[in-house]
């Protein structure tokens, strides 16, 4: 099995063949406590995705991951070195391990498609421009976008805005690719389109995703985890087949029927 979900207070150092590991993670906000006590693992290579009502704390789960927001207590652990607490220098390294797809494109309007998503190579990993584009025109390729390096974000639809933000987060060859409800913002007609992509990045690369997602039929067609959220927790974990046929929890089977 590779999630873990009970928690456990020796959590806090990596063991062989994980890649994430959150040990007894609690945030607040306020008065709110959204992730109350929260321990899993996640192992290379996997696809978990994160299920449950909004406001249950499973995009709380990937900011963390992005160092976008930060625990109140617990320990992160990415590819063996510490997240949180860690010193902002290595914050930042293990930061590069991480890319994230989000709800928004979050494009930069000002630039052209191909400097989108070399920017952040060159900037931030140190790749030179020859390296870095080289790299982009294969990853506009692989999402059907390979004649759009030129064009300016505001003049592709949305789901090829979101295949450039894809490729954007691919471009920084990262060991975790975190997807935050990707199609949330898109025409129903272009969700298929998208899904399909990442279906194809998930069985044809190593790269480990954590996928927060309403599409119940993508999750259970690229995860080999499901892990049911309610009020901060993890209630129910388990293989897709189990957790969407034969859930254990009366509250995993009241949130799928409402959503399937």
């Amino acid at each position: 099995m590779s999630v873990e979900t009970h928690p456990q207070p020796s959590l806090s150092d990596a063991q062989p063949g994980e890649l994430i590991r959150l040990a007894n993670i609690t945030k607040r906000f306020g008065a709110n406590t959204v992730l109350d006590d929260l321990s899993f693992t996640v192992a290379p290579g996997k696809h978990v995705t994160l299920i449950g009502p909004s406001g249950s704390g499973k995009t709380t789960i990937l900011r963390l991951l992005m160092t976008l927001t930060r625990p109140d207590e617990g320990t992160i652990t990415v590819d063996g070195d510490q997240l949180f607490p860690a010193p902002e220098k290595q914050i930042r390294e293990v930061r590069k391990k991480i890319g994230m797809v989000f709800q928004q494109f979050n494009l930069f309007p000002n630039m052209s498609v191909l400097r989108n998503i070399t920017e952040a190579p060159v900037q931030v990993l140190g790749m030179s421009g020859d390296e870095a584009e080289e790299r982009a025109r294969e990853l506009l390729d692989l999402v059907g976008l390979a004649d759009k390096c030129d064009a300016k974000p505001t003049r592709l639809s949305g789901g090829q805005q979101q295949r450039v933000a894809i490729a954007r987060a691919l471009a920084m060859r990262p060991r975790v690719l975190l997807l935050d409800e990707v199609t949330s913002a898109l025409d129903p007609e272009l969700v298929a389109g998208v899904l399909d992509l990442l279906r194809d990045i998930a069985r044809s690369t190593d790269i480990t995703m954590l996928c927060v997602t309403h599409e119940m039929g993508f999750a259970r067609d690229i995860s080999d985890q499901v892990l049911m959220f309610d009020g901060g927790r993890v209630i129910e974990s388990g293989s897709p087949e189990k957790i969407f046929t034969d859930p254990e929890q009366d509250r995993t089977r009241e949130f799928l029927s409402a959503v399937l």
